[in-house]
């Protein structure tokens, strides 16, 4: 596999795990502004860990959630599978670094460091996939309640940290399913020439 393809795939993994750290740490997952009249009198978000409010003055009061045995099953579950997501990503990393034909690792061995470079695509595809789920679902259950007519609660709608986490998603998704890609094409060409020395 050519070495820049490599790195450019390695590159949308290395965003796509970047991306989901910034998701995971913003604090806008969902946002509801509670109107006084003609001006926006406060702002309420949360994210996964805490909940946040915003006067018109500016002033930013945040609290974190009291108990985890407290929360939805659902904001656990998107807890779980972020935190998967980063660390699969940093398996990814690691694993497509070694695997990479400039690293020296492995010697000039290129069909393990092949395999090593197609066990980043999985880590990074897990990642992706575990991304998605988490955004998925939360964002869901945001739609869900917005268009519900008899929820008494406050309605939020999607925040800016949703799209950074599909955004993530896609970009490794892509990292990953690219290195696949590149690992099954060379062993294709390897069976095909070996194919042909032997008929030779």
């Amino acid at each position: 596999m050519n070495a820049k393809l490599e790195a450019f795939f390695l590159l949308l993994g290395f965003l796509g795990w970047l991306m989901v750290g910034v998701a995971l740490s913003n604090r806008y997952w969902k946002v509801s502004k509670v109107d006084g009249g003609l001006i926006t009198t406060s702002t309420i978000y949360e994210n996964l860990w805490m909940s946040c409010t915003t006067d018109s003055t500016g002033v930013h009061f945040c609290e974190d959630f009291p108990s985890l045995l407290e929360l939805n099953g659902y904001i656990q579950a998107c807890r779980a599978l972020m935190i998967t997501s980063i660390v699969s990503g940093t398996f990814g990393l690691v694993a497509t670094l070694a695997g990479m034909q400039c690293s020296k690792i492995g010697g000039e061995n290129y069909v393990l460091k092949g395999r090593v470079a197609a066990v980043g695509g999985v880590c990074f595809l897990f990642q992706g996939i575990c991304t998605v789920i988490a955004v998925s679902w939360y964002a869901a259950n945001i739609t869900q309640l917005f268009f519900d007519q008899f929820y008494p609660g406050i309605k939020y709608e999607l925040g800016e940290a949703l799209y950074i986490g599909w955004s993530s998603a896609t970009l490794a998704i892509c990292g990953g399913s690219f290195l696949l890609c590149a690992y099954f094409s060379v062993i294709y060409i390897y069976s095909i020439s070996s194919f042909e020395l032997k008929l030779m």
